[in-house]
């Protein structure tokens, strides 16, 4: 009791990663206080670096650019100008707009909410899971993502644009408990308020859920108005999950487990 093979869990992991993690997930909820300790410490690192999967974002909500002045408004920048300045000067005509570069804010690429169906059971795989996609949200959204674990109730674990570690976020979910009817119509209204915070060009939802709904209103309409949403399912129970996508013109992909996670996210995010 009270003691973690660091070896023996990086061998169960080579040999089957979706078994070692929901096992090391089981034992964050350990009785044994040290057990449960060194457990939290070794999935909060795991967790993560599984997540860690795709293109990553480099940093900053927004930056400084410049384009040419008859694609975007701006401020003229005169250094990247000059010579269509002096060129226009010395000839005694305008420049032309093409010819002008004006400097503006670009916005960032891509901003997600992730959102985690906490209305069942929990299991150790669920939990390594849900633990795995928020870690995969921030690696490739950065500060502009959003966590939300719901049953009949919305928990914002992490807000859209809150400066707050992975690290703290995992444990979060570590310690999440399931429970409660699905109300799958609310969770979205959530996630899209979440949303509008940011002004990133692509605003995406990303469901883990079997998005069968047991409580609220139909979360088809919602669904359907939001810019953009990417549902994950269980591979064992997808059939709601792909009747939803088809009715809000959204994207889905089977989960078979924890590791398989970030690769069926990609297939969402970058097809």
């Amino acid at each position: 009791m009270g003691a973690l093979d660091e070896g023996a869990f990086d061998r169960a992991l080579s040999e089957d990663a979706d078994e070692a993690l929901s096992l090391l997930t089981d034992l964050t909820g350990a009785t044994d206080e040290k057990l449960r300790a060194q457990a939290r410490r070794l999935a909060a690192r795991i967790l993560l670096d599984v997540g860690r999967q795709g293109p990553a974002r480099r940093g900053g909500s927004s930056r400084r650019t410049t384009a040419p002045a008859d694609q975007v408004e701006g401020d003229l920048d005169l250094d990247a100008s000059i010579e269509p300045l002096l060129l226009a000067r010395a000839t005694g005509r305008p420049p032309a707009l093409d010819e002008l570069r004006v400097s503006t804010w670009s916005r960032p690429d891509t901003a997600l909410c992730f959102v985690i169906d906490r209305s069942g059971s929990m299991s150790g795989a669920q939990l390594a899971t849900a633990a795995i996609g928020a870690a995969a949200c921030a690696w490739r959204a950065g500060v502009d993502h959003s966590v939300i674990a719901f049953n009949h109730k919305a928990l914002v674990l992490k807000a859209q644009g809150e400066q707050r570690s992975p690290e703290a976020v995992t444990d979060d979910i570590l310690r999440v408990r399931g429970f409660g009817p699905t109300d799958l119509a609310l969770a979205l209204r959530t996630a899209r308020a979440q949303l509008d915070r940011s002004h990133a060009a692509r605003r995406i939802v990303v469901l883990l859920s079997d998005a069968r709904p047991t409580a609220g209103t139909d979360p088809v309409p919602i669904a359907a108005s939001l810019d953009d949403l990417c549902i994950l399912a269980p591979a064992a129970d997808p059939d709601d999950a792909a009747a939803l996508a088809r009715a809000a013109g959204a994207r889905w992909a089977p989960v078979t487990g924890p590791a398989h996670l970030p690769a069926a996210l990609r297939s969402l995010l970058d097809p």
